[in-house]
């Protein structure tokens, strides 16, 4: 399954003539935008794979995790975890200054939420995958504690 993500990277950088860039140095709200897409992907893609239901059902499992308020309670419980450098990158996201702000949630859980997005962009950019994937397992396990969802 990895090939396949690098493949596809892989075909984009040679298609588009992309090239590889020191992610650390990027603005942690461009970091958080690349992110947002990255992690609901994850996301969508363990529902869709879990069963095969109505969009609407999806999207009602999918929102609920890829919310701001979903986001802020999942990098709380992270927090421990997270590498030096991860921290450094969350800081810098939860330090931002965004232009918009959450239509459901409080300016710190978006705040929060932001820092966690411009983490899954960095390991997104990174090709970090594995590392990804095994931080939104432990946020998921952290904040679904109890309920019988993934």
């Amino acid at each position: 399954m990895e090939k396949s993500i690098v493949s596809f990277e892989e075909s984009l950088n040679q298609t588009f003539r992309l090239s590889e860039k020191d992610w650390k140095m990027y603005s942690p709200l461009t970091l958080a935008y690349i992110g947002d897409a990255a992690y609901e992907l994850i996301i969508r893609t363990i529902f869709v794979k879990q069963a095969n239901c109505q969009p609407q059902k999806l999207h009602q499992k999918v929102t609920s995790l890829v919310s701001a308020k979903a986001q802020a309670k999942m990098i709380e419980s992270l927090l421990p975890v997270l590498t030096e450098e991860e921290a450094a990158i969350y800081r810098r996201g939860r330090n931002s200054k965004p232009y918009t702000k959450a239509k459901n949630a409080s300016m710190t859980e978006y705040l929060e939420a932001t820092g966690f997005e411009a983490v899954m962009g960095y390991l997104y950019l990174q090709r970090e995958y594995h590392r990804m994937n095994e931080l939104v397992l432990l946020g998921l396990e952290e904040t679904r504690k109890g309920k019988n969802e993934i």
